[in-house]
């Protein structure tokens, strides 16, 4: 198991497990805790899969085609420099996850 980070836990699948059912444990909407582990949200998952859960008390961004600096601080409600504060680098390609805090 990788060690967690700011944003995120990591959680290993065991036997038996499913999306919906990890969503509802951590209380995740699952086509976001889907999309944040580049799956579909009906894919079969696998014992030993590794998936990232996103940690309470930060908002989530999944960039898509033609997304803006501009665009995506706004869905933040915050400016560009606390965007750029919270996230290493921006490349703004599609599936980028980006990470906000309010009041960080």
């Amino acid at each position: 198991m990788k060690e967690n980070n700011t944003y995120f836990t990591y959680y290993t699948i065991e036997k038996g497990d499913n999306l919906y059912e990890i969503s509802r444990k951590y209380n995740i909407n699952p086509k976001l805790l889907a999309a944040m582990n580049g799956i579909k949200d009906n894919e079969y998952i696998y014992p030993g899969q590794e998936l990232l859960i996103p940690k309470s008390g930060y908002s989530y961004y999944i960039t898509a085609e033609g997304d803006t600096l501009d665009g995506v601080a706004s869905a933040f409600r915050t400016n560009i420099d606390n965007l750029l504060k919270h996230n290493e680098t921006i490349y703004l390609l599609p599936e980028q996850i980006l990470v906000y805090k309010d009041g960080r």
